[in-house]
């Protein structure tokens, strides 16, 4: 099947579509990446996102990258931080240039009593002026409601991986349970946040795969995580082998075409990528970052790292 016509999108993506973008000399590639960034984003501005760990460790689901399950047992179990803790770690980041604050808690879902704290951690987070994101696992019905009348703006959920791979990297909840989720999220009126991880030792169909369905979507994410594995000690997948970097750059820049409104986020990872990689993913549509200096459990660049970056760029954040 030809590639798209650049700068549109058809009704659906098909995988032939997607492979015939992967396909690309990646000259052409970024090329075609950059002319539909352009028509739809600011093509020199990156936004600035913070992550806290608003609870840590002690989840029951086996996801197989993440050291925050009971069942690998290497973060240490904590319970849900103060508010206080949380306003003064979001003021911080918005007095170091973020835009938008961005809460976990290691739950395979809240619990109604849960809500209330976080519906809390959220309206102040608000009140400073800043975007709000959190992800907390899978959620009841009414508590994505009550998230949104708190003040949430986004909700981040990722599908992780392609629905075939799904069950080699999690048994403990179907990648139908995600969708599940995103489904009330929608219907809260919450913007959602989806993407996936890459270096899990999937193949490119499956990484093709689990952009369709992310394109596929009635309506797309408005904002898209594209995370490179962190192997993290314990894990099932700490010995993984490490993505090629040009297949990485490949999937922000498709991802860019099949989903061209969508912000696409450089997520985990980035503390492995040298200064020339991360600038060919921003050259592929990247316009998202996690800024700060913790990224849940794994390390993130520090921010005077990633202003350096963006001065020799000139990239302005946002």
């Amino acid at each position: 099947m030809p590639v798209a016509p650049t700068g549109s999108a058809p009704k659906r993506w098909t995988t032939e579509a997607l492979l015939a973008l992967f396909e690309l000399p990646f000259a052409d590639l970024l090329f075609r990446a950059q002319e539909v960034h352009r028509q739809h984003h600011k093509p020199n501005s990156v936004q600035l996102s913070t992550l806290l760990s608003i609870k840590t460790g002690g989840c029951p689901e086996d996801c197989g990258y993440c050291s925050q399950s009971a069942r690998h047992g290497e973060a240490e179990r904590e319970a849900l931080l103060d508010l206080d803790e949380v306003i003064a770690a979001a003021r911080a980041a918005k007095e170091h240039g973020a835009s938008r604050f961005c809460m976990g808690a290691a739950w395979r879902g809240p619990k109604d009593r849960d809500i209330e704290g976080v519906a809390a951690m959220i309206s102040a987070v608000k009140d400073l002026g800043l975007e709000t994101c959190v992800t907390l696992g899978m959620l009841k019905e009414g508590q994505a409601e009550r998230l949104k009348n708190a003040g949430l703006d986004y909700y981040n959920h990722n599908l992780d991986t392609a629905p075939e791979f799904y069950d080699q990297v999690i048994t403990t909840h179907s990648q139908q349970d995600r969708f599940d989720t995103l489904g009330k999220v929608r219907g809260a009126g919450i913007k959602v946040c989806c993407g996936g991880i890459v270096g899990m030792g999937e193949t490119r169909a499956a990484r093709i795969s689990l952009l369709a369905e992310l394109a596929n979507m009635e309506s797309p994410p408005e904002s898209v995580p594209i995370n490179n594995l962190i192997p993290m000690p314990g894990t099932p997948l700490a010995d993984a082998p490490p993505i090629d970097p040009f297949e990485f750059v490949r999937m922000i820049a498709v991802a860019r075409i099949c989903m061209p409104q969508s912000m696409v986020r450089l997520s985990a990872g980035r503390q492995e990528m040298n200064d020339e990689l991360q600038s060919l993913c921003f050259l592929a549509g990247a316009n998202s970052i996690f800024y700060g200096e913790k990224l849940l459990t794994g390390g993130n660049p520090e921010a005077a790292r990633d202003m350096a970056l963006f001065e020799r760029l000139g990239i302005s954040p946002a």
